[in-house]
């Protein structure tokens, strides 16, 4: 990465996540004894800010919290970061966005979730005139699907017109040749500069099973195809795939302990925003991405387990050539 600050812009949901430890979970009508609680702020839009912010760029979010304590939280915990939240707007009439999660003795999940503000996030806020100014002076802007379409859409042609790098990722389920003919996205999508693609029904990327690094080469070369012109997928463990108009890259993975695959994947995409940030080219930003991510996973917690620029670098240099 080059040694300037450069500026990125988040445009993703933020929420509020209560989970709670029990031995087990509680059948209907039941009262479990619990312990444990915790009460953070996360989602893409806070994650991937903070993990941009600790590789020393100049970061603003762009979204919605309601106007409550659990909307000030987010903005407290993300100005502890210096990231700006002067774009996280506030709706008085919605609540934040909240997740609960109850976790049993077994460390299994199970999770509901309150889009609450984030639902009502739309266009109107990218139109805003700091908002398209923030994006027209940003290095790169990074859109998430957790947003409705137009707002995705209205994200996209502002950075297009402002000549801003564009990343767009995507959530898919569980890697499947046959959905990329069920695929109907705005012809905007495909304009990204960089397509990270999310499979979000595997419990860990790297669990691919027989076939399926095959399988997301195909779907990431028909993106590509389709007029995408760069896909990027992270593989966990495994590295991950770029797919460019000239060329296919299997980036091998970094093996680190495996402790907490918790916040990975925000990890890789505020990493991959930062250094693409600096003007470096997709494939060193998806390096960069995965030392990141190899860096979360040998770590509990969430934003606790983030790396800072050095230590992604370091890790980096130890690697063999």
């Amino acid at each position: 990465m080059a040694e300037r600050i450069p500026k990125v812009v988040i445009i993703g949901p933020a929420y509020v996540e209560m989970a709670v430890k029990c031995d087990s979970c509680p059948e209907p009508g039941q009262v479990k004894e619990g312990m444990g609680f915790t009460c953070i702020p996360t989602g893409q839009g806070v994650n991937q800010a903070i993990q941009a912010a600790l590789c020393g760029c100049d970061v603003f979010v762009l979204g919605r919290v309601g106007e409550d304590c659990f909307g000030e939280m987010i903005k407290q915990n993300l100005s502890r970061y210096g990231i700006s939240t002067d774009l996280l707007y506030a709706s008085p009439a919605i609540s934040t966005g909240i997740i609960l999660t109850i976790v049993d003795g077994r460390g299994a999940n199970r999770s509901c979730r309150s889009a609450g503000a984030n639902k009502v996030f739309g266009k109107d806020e990218i139109e805003y005139a700091a908002a398209e100014q923030a994006i027209s002076s940003a290095n790169v802007c990074v859109i998430h699907d957790g947003f409705s379409q137009e707002a995705i859409v209205a994200a996209v042609r502002c950075a297009q017109v402002h000549k801003t790098p564009i990343i767009v990722e995507v959530s898919l389920p569980i890697p499947d040749r046959g959905l990329v003919h069920a695929i109907d996205w705005p012809v905007e999508f495909y304009n990204a500069d960089i397509l990270v693609l999310s499979f979000s029904g595997l419990v860990s990327r790297a669990e691919l099973g027989a076939g399926g690094d095959q399988d997301i080469k195909f779907i990431a070369t028909e993106l590509v195809a389709k007029g995408a012109k760069c896909v990027l997928v992270s593989l966990g463990t495994h590295g991950a795939l770029l797919v460019d108009r000239q060329s296919t890259h299997w980036l091998g993975g970094i093996q680190t302990e495996l402790v907490d695959y918790t916040g990975c994947e925000d990890a890789f995409c505020g990493a991959l925003a930062a250094c693409y940030a600096t003007g470096d080219s997709p494939l060193s930003a998806a390096r960069f991405a995965v030392a990141a991510e190899a860096l979360t996973r040998s770590r509990f917690g969430l934003q606790d387990a983030l790396p800072v620029k050095e230590e992604i670098i370091t890790l980096l240099q130890e690697q063999p050539d």
